[in-house]
């Protein structure tokens, strides 16, 4: 191979993403959509907010009004002796927005029922509110039928708030904190970020390939350097333009954002959010998805303080770092030297591998929409690996996991899922060493298929015709 000549055609490859015009509205609009995606979920939610609802209340059970408070959300009022039927027809004319009819108590039971009747449906927010206060004046009513003196103060005081606090122990025995939640974030951003990257870059190899042989220019090419040259300048060329349209959103991104804080405020920032605790807010928008020991209520806090549940054993007690300070601790004791290494090496690889098979794939071609039966191959092994790389924090040692990081059609993007938990060092030279070689070999496949493909016209092209370019010499 001259190298002479890969570098000229590497530079070309380079030169001609780079100056296109998409290349420059991608570079630049996507770190705005990036932060805009990081800083719309605040304002939106602070957008989503309902209006005040009045709610007219008749109470038949005499339990229930004395406990309903005024919030932002909902304006009580006493309607109680009123006709519920004629109340709930003339919403307009009494200036309410809902009618809320509590049953008469029922003394068997210790329970009552409760409707509300509204001109539109209400929202989430609302008869949420409604609901809990209903259930906190049943709640009162059973602890005081108990005559028992000060249960409600007992019931409070036996209620447990225990937060599992996790360490990792090394080889010398210094331990450090480990929040799994940060572990889980990061892998899914490591595992979803390669997903994106291969198969973004590797399908604009493809599309260049056959490009150029629809335009007949690769005749041109071919006359002056060998066909695998051409394959992997193009290769590494679209390589280069991936790492340098990938520098550029970070940096962008981050200018950005460090823009919009500075302007907008830490205290705006927080205000948009209502002040809700940041763990409810992950668990309302992902019902399901536990974040442990996630309270950020005082992102300032950075001095290490006491947890407010903890309770000393003895004097010699000492405070454990909670919510933003754990994790911080659990980000500072990452291996990010070993998660870079990692992440280039795989994404190298893993990039080289599943490019030169589009590249083999655009050579067989004379327009997209010829690939698609080629593609699916080739596609199916890196959404397999997507999504056991989706599912890997749940279980990062589990079989299924393990060999997604061993099997070099997956290994890119799950190893790197399961990196942020641990992985010893002979899984990853092993992983990695598989990797290379998968590459070495279809890297070559891939070749003789493209030496060939890239000048045959005329024919749609099947994978039994694929065959009988590889077994060409």
């Amino acid at each position: 191979m001259n190298f002479s000549k890969l570098g000229i055609i590497i530079g070309r490859e380079y030169l001609n993403k780079v100056k296109k015009k998409s290349f420059l509205i991608i570079t630049f609009v996507a770190p705005v959509v990036f932060a805009a995606l990081c800083i719309l979920p605040s304002v939106i939610m602070m957008g989503a907010k309902e209006e005040t609802r009045k709610v007219a209340v008749v109470d038949a059970s005499g339990i229930v009004l004395p406990t309903l408070e005024n919030t932002e959300v909902v304006a009580y009022y006493d309607f109680t002796g009123r006709n519920v039927d004629s109340l709930k027809t003339s919403l307009d004319a009494i200036g309410m927005d809902v009618v809320l009819a509590i049953s008469p108590l029922d003394s068997v039971q210790r329970t009552v029922t409760a409707h509300t009747y509204s001109a539109k449906p209400l929202g989430i927010e609302t008869s949420e509110n409604i609901e809990n206060r209903i259930n906190d004046a049943v709640e009162a009513y059973r602890i005081d039928s108990y005559k028992i003196k000060d249960l409600d103060k007992i019931m409070s005081e036996v209620k447990s708030n225990i937060r599992l606090r996790s360490y990792t122990v090394d080889e010398a025995g210094k331990e450090s904190i480990s929040e799994s939640g940060v572990y889980m974030v990061i892998s899914m951003l490591l595992g979803m970020a390669l997903y994106m990257f291969i198969a973004l870059f590797c399908g604009m190899v493809m599309s260049s390939v056959i490009e150029e042989k629809s335009s007949r220019v690769v005749e041109v090419l071919v006359s002056s350097v060998k066909a695998t040259e051409l394959m992997f300048g193009k290769i590494i060329g679209v390589a280069l333009v991936a790492l340098t349209q990938f520098l550029l959103w970070i940096l962008l991104t981050g200018a950005i954002l460090a823009v919009a804080a500075g302007i907008v405020g830490r205290d705006k920032i927080a205000s948009l959010t209502g002040g809700s605790d940041p763990t409810e807010m992950v668990q309302q928008m992902a019902p399901g998805v536990s974040v442990p020991g996630m309270d950020m209520t005082d992102l300032g806090a950075l001095i290490p303080a006491a947890d407010s549940t903890a309770v000393a054993a003895d004097s010699t007690a000492v405070a454990e770092p909670t919510g933003v300070q754990a994790i911080f601790s659990t980000l500072g004791s990452l291996d990010y030297g070993t998660i870079l290494i990692a992440f280039l090496l795989y994404f190298i690889f893993g990039y080289l591998r599943y490019a030169s098979m589009f590249a083999a794939i655009g050579s067989a071609v004379e327009n997209e929409a010829d690939t698609q039966q080629l593609q699916i191959p080739v596609t199916i092994p890196l959404l397999l690996g997507f999504f056991i790389a989706i599912y890997a924090f749940k279980a990062p040692e589990s079989q299924i996991v393990f060999w997604g990081s061993m099997i070099p059609f997956t290994s890119p993007i799950v190893m790197l899922a399961r990196l942020p938990f641990g992985v010893p060092t002979w899984e990853l030279i092993l992983s990695v060493a598989i990797l290379i070689a998968t590459f070495a070999l279809f890297a070559w496949i891939s070749a003789k298929i493209y030496k060939v493909g890239i000048l045959m016209y005329g024919k749609k092209s099947t994978f039994k015709d694929l065959w009988k370019w590889l077994k060409q010499k």
